[in-house]
């Protein structure tokens, strides 16, 4: 039941997400959807320690209500995992 109104909220932008913003690399990640503030907040650290142990660096935090489209925007070109280069021709 609570996974169908975590969906329902998430699906109308209302679910709280955990957004950190790492400089190295330079990427912003999503966690979530949560139902509450409080919940987005006690789980975290977990997620803080997780990207600490991987060797991320520079690390921000805001909980905040809103609907990402993505869970991991690579900030560089450089660092996407998958180095892709888009090339147009005229």
């Amino acid at each position: 039941m609570q996974e169908s109104l975590v969906r329902l909220i998430d699906f109308f932008g209302f679910a709280w997400w955990v957004k950190v913003k790492t400089d190295s690399p330079r990427c912003t990640y999503y966690f979530g959807p949560f139902l509450s503030r409080q919940e987005a907040e006690s789980e975290k650290p977990g997620y803080l320690e997780d990207l600490q142990l991987e060797g991320a660096q520079g690390i921000a935090v805001l909980i905040k209500r809103c609907k990402p489209t993505k869970l991991t925007v690579y900030d560089d070109l450089a660092e996407s995992p998958t180095k892709s280069l888009e090339v147009s021709v005229l």
